[in-house]
């Protein structure tokens, strides 16, 4: 399958020009709209989002990402397979996790270029068409490039902010659950919030963090709005209190 990672949202054309083209170069091919709403041209919080959802797809699954405010600049348009899933967009730091927490993992630079190729829409000219090229089985005819070591080496492997807020109000972290102690609390907009298993483990009105279904510390309050409650956004910082 062909899963959508963007910032391009479901208002306007963007999102219906990039499957309108996967659908035309790849009929057949199912296409999955996993995030219309990732961090808009942030790479940084949206690499942490694309690291522990990603994971989620089997093997063999092309994933377009692109958050990319430097679109038609200098930024190289990559190819990379992380375990056995093939990820397109620009390289701008949005594949630092996947590449880094992946046991093997190797990057191309995309070469190919379309005929007509707009200098601020490359999610529809350049990635989607190589998206549906690698989903109908075609593979880079080069050798990967040698990493660049450093380039996003101050990255954080886990990031104490917030990367993401539903439509439910709740916050997601770019921390995960499962490496924070078990007592752990996490501090944010002056309030020490306590882990919970779910959302009726509180009282109504409480707020609280859990590890969601993909993995991630999130910040919710039950039956109500922690963004609201909290004014939490992308970018809110998140202290660990052990």
């Amino acid at each position: 399958m062909i899963v959508l990672f963007t910032d391009f949202g479901l208002e306007g054309p963007y999102t219906g020009q990039v499957k309108a083209v996967l659908y035309r170069t790849a009929p057949g091919v199912p296409v999955v709209e996993l995030f219309a709403d990732a961090p808009a041209g942030r790479p940084e919080p949206a690499a942490y989002l694309l690291a522990a959802y990603g994971v989620w797809f089997p093997p063999g699954t092309v994933l377009v990402a692109v958050i990319d405010p430097g679109v038609g600049g200098p930024r190289p348009p990559v190819i990379v397979e992380a375990d056995g899933r093939w990820y397109v967009g620009p390289d701008n730091g949005l594949f630092e996790l996947v590449t880094r927490r992946a046991e093997s993992a190797r990057t191309w630079e995309i070469l190919w270029r379309p005929e007509t190729l707009s200098a601020s829409f490359h999610g529809r000219d350049l990635f989607a068409p190589v998206a549906a090229s690698l989903a109908s089985g075609e593979r880079p005819a080069h050798e990967p490039r040698v990493p660049e070591i450093g380039r996003h080496a101050d990255w954080p492997d886990d990031l104490p902010e917030i990367v993401y807020v539903d439509r439910y109000g709740n916050a997601m972290t770019g921390l995960r659950g499962s490496l924070l102690p078990k007592a752990a609390r996490l501090a944010v907009s002056g309030r020490v919030l306590r882990r919970a298993h779910t959302f009726s483990d509180v009282p109504a009105g409480e707020a609280f963090w859990y590890e969601n279904s993909n993995g991630l510390a999130e910040i919710a309050v039950n039956a109500g709005r922690a963004a609201d409650v909290l004014q939490l956004a992308i970018g809110s910082a998140v202290a660990v209190l052990r």
